[in-house]
């Protein structure tokens, strides 16, 4: 089964303007959700707790999250200009989607790719309900 993405119009706008925020370092967001039929919508964000980042590098210390089975993955901020996954990108996955989000943080620079570094299908909510 062919697995899309949806984010829901507020979690888009959020990871763009924390990405911008953070620029030039990266920034990171865990993504929380539900999957349903391999379709993975995105509803919510936390910025996990002691986080850290530069220009090449985001990340969290797993254990300080809190539980929650809503987590499905993380977005991320590449300054460089560049949304492919880098090998340290894959090595890192958490959850079942990372959200990529190229230089200089707009619409049409979001992307999802699965933990095998596969481009995923990303649909924003507006767009998700006229397919509907």
């Amino acid at each position: 089964m062919e697995r899309r993405v949806v984010l829901k119009n507020d979690v888009r706008d959020g990871i763009l303007t924390y990405c911008k925020i953070k620029h030039p370092s990266e920034g990171i967001l865990v993504l929380k959700g539900k999957s349903k039929k391999g379709i993975i919508t995105v509803d919510g964000l936390v910025i996990p707790p002691f986080s850290y980042s530069d220009q090449t590098f985001a990340g969290f210390p797993q254990s300080f999250l809190p539980l929650d089975f809503s987590y499905v993955g993380i977005a991320h901020s590449h300054p460089s200009g560049s949304a492919e996954p880098s090998v340290t990108d894959l090595h890192n996955f958490f959850g079942l989607v990372s959200i990529i989000v190229k230089s200089p943080y707009e619409n049409e620079d979001i992307f999802a790719w699965d933990s095998q570094g596969k481009q995923l299908e990303l649909i924003f909510e507006s767009e998700e309900q006229e397919k509907s």
